[in-house]
């Protein structure tokens, strides 16, 4: 009797279990060929530590920007400088599935060029260059027209000022550029406004920078603008000891002359990297040319008025560079031509 009773319960277990299972559905099977969404990828291919404070940390906060913003996997490396070291750092990102890739200098050129043709559903970016090549559509040049808001520092100091000082790191296209367009901006005002230029031949001479900015101090010029990345740092010592206007580049560098610094030019070139990163994620990009950031871009390139300056641009001379702004957006200015 105890035995039909422990077969009978046991077989009302196993009824009470088929009846539970009956009841649930069954899973879905994931349609066929169906795959999870490949995630964003971006790298950075950087010439120098990406803590600098300068050049290569504007890339590498513009990277953390794209992880934030677009959810994006990145990756950075601080590059060997050699062709082969850059062609090798494009192909690992390449091979690892990275769809945006940003060499961090017109010196990645050849190198991308080269990786490139290998990887087509990959871009391809390099930093301070016009590059375009249709027949590697991939590739894309970015440039930063520092010339446009040099422009109007230099209008705002022949309007102010008695002369201008000019100190450069590397006589290279960014530099001199950006030079071209304080002289034009000022030529605009006064042609015979006295602007001289001097290049250091590095980034870091502090000493240097600061010895050519009292030279021309010396000789009578009352406002300095330096672009010379670490070394760009003498020129406002200089302003500061010597009590004449000048200009902060590609930040807020009011604190280094708090009041001689008239205005800042702002390049937040992050912004600029995550608007093309993200058109890149979405399918978007489709490049027709290389691409120039400028003052039509307002994100990207703008000017910001230091009010605790000891002297103020006045307004009625904030009227005038805004004006020129619009002239400069839609190509009326060109910023690069020399003053007729």
């Amino acid at each position: 009797m105890k035995k039909h009773l422990f077969i009978i319960s046991a077989l009302i277990i196993v009824l009470s279990l088929v009846t539970a299972c009956a009841g649930q559905p069954a899973a879905e099977p994931a349609p066929a060929g169906e795959q999870p969404a490949a995630a964003f990828k971006a790298g950075l291919l950087a010439p120098g530590p990406v803590n600098d404070g300068g050049w290569n940390q504007t890339a590498y906060e513009a990277l953390k920007r794209m992880e934030t913003d677009l959810g994006a996997e990145i990756g950075y490396v601080e590059v060997e400088m050699s062709p082969a070291a850059f062609e090798k750092a494009f192909r690992d990102f390449a091979d690892q599935g990275y769809q945006f890739i940003l060499g961090h200098g017109n010196e990645f050129t050849d190198a991308a060029v080269a990786v490139a043709p290998d990887y087509p559903n990959t871009f391809f970016f390099l930093s301070s260059s016009r590059f375009y090549d249709p027949s590697v559509p991939n590739v894309i040049g970015l440039n930063s027209d520092s010339s446009q808001p040099c422009y109007a520092f230099g209008y705002i100091a022949a309007k102010m000022g008695t002369g201008a000082g000019l100190i450069g790191g590397m006589e290279i296209p960014p530099i001199s550029e950006s030079f071209t367009g304080f002289i034009n901006g000022a030529h605009a005002v006064n042609p015979d406004f006295p602007v001289q230029v001097t290049y250091l031949g590095n980034w870091t001479d502090t000493a240097s920078a600061k010895e050519a900015s009292i030279s021309y101090i010396d000789g009578g010029a009352n406002f300095l603008l330096g672009n010379a990345d670490f070394a760009g740092n003498g020129v406002y010592q200089a302003m500061l000891e010597k009590n004449v206007y000048g200009f902060g580049m590609f930040g807020d560098n009011t604190e280094k002359a708090p009041q001689q610094i008239l205005a800042n030019y702002i390049l937040d070139y992050g912004a600029g990297l995550v608007h093309l990163a993200d058109a890149v994620k979405d399918g978007t990009f489709k490049p027709t040319s290389n691409i120039e950031f400028g003052l039509v871009d307002d994100d990207v390139i703008y000017i910001v008025y230091n009010e605790g300056a000891a002297t103020p641009v006045p307004q009625e001379l904030r009227d005038e560079v805004a004006a020129l702004y619009s002239k400069i957006s839609s190509g009326e200015i060109d910023t690069l031509a020399p003053v007729e």
